[in-house]
């Protein structure tokens, strides 16, 4: 036989871990240094100028 829950406490359980869980994201990008912001920054943008200059080009000039 299953075991009875309560839907109420286990929607509240689970709503509070979202939380958590946004918590500590939010903590790990606002507890960088200016710094390390910036570094991070540039890594992302030279990865997406990397990743766009070895996109194909989808229009075809003979078509």
């Amino acid at each position: 036989m299953a075991d009875v829950i309560n839907l109420r406490m286990a929607r509240k359980t689970r709503a509070r871990d979202a939380a958590t869980q946004i918590a500590a994201q939010k903590r790990a990008l606002h507890g960088q240094t200016r710094a390390a912001r910036a570094a991070q920054q540039a890594e992302q943008d030279r990865a997406s100028r990397d990743l766009a200059g070895k996109r194909r080009d989808t229009t075809d000039p003979q078509d």
